[in-house]
């Protein structure tokens, strides 16, 4: 069975879907009319399919409202998708934000300052 992050990243990989998502992160709740108004070379059933795989892809739901169905991304869904994938990757970034956080206290004072990683790796000699 596939990783249900390969489903989002599909989605993803179609610019229409992404700034159809942009939208609905940007404004909130849209319908397929007023996300159609975004898009001139498309037309609403255009949207609704990229709307389909969003939804497929667990990034928006969709709410009826009167006659109207309206989407809005489905944070909770994404959050659960992404965050699985993104924690393989925790390291890489934490070492990043920690060098970050180490120059910005460091501002101003001239000090050359070593990296945790470093440290670290100096500590086990």
């Amino acid at each position: 069975m596939a990783d249900k992050s390969d489903a989002l990243f599909r989605a993803l990989g179609d610019p229409t879907r992404r700034r159809i998502l942009d939208l609905l992160a940007e404004r909130g709740t849209l319908t397929v009319s007023e996300l159609a108004a975004e898009f001139p070379d498309l037309v609403a059933s255009g949207i609704s399919k990229h709307l389909m795989s969003l939804r497929a892809a667990g990034l928006v739901c969709a709410v009826r409202r009167g006659r109207h169905q309206v989407y809005e991304v489905d944070a909770k869904a994404l959050a659960a998708v992404l965050t699985p994938w993104i924690m393989k990757y925790e390291h890489y970034w934490c070492d990043a934000l920690e060098r970050l956080r180490d120059l910005a206290e460091d501002r101003g004072t001239g000090n050359r300052i070593e990296s945790r990683k470093s440290v670290r790796r100096a500590a086990r000699k």
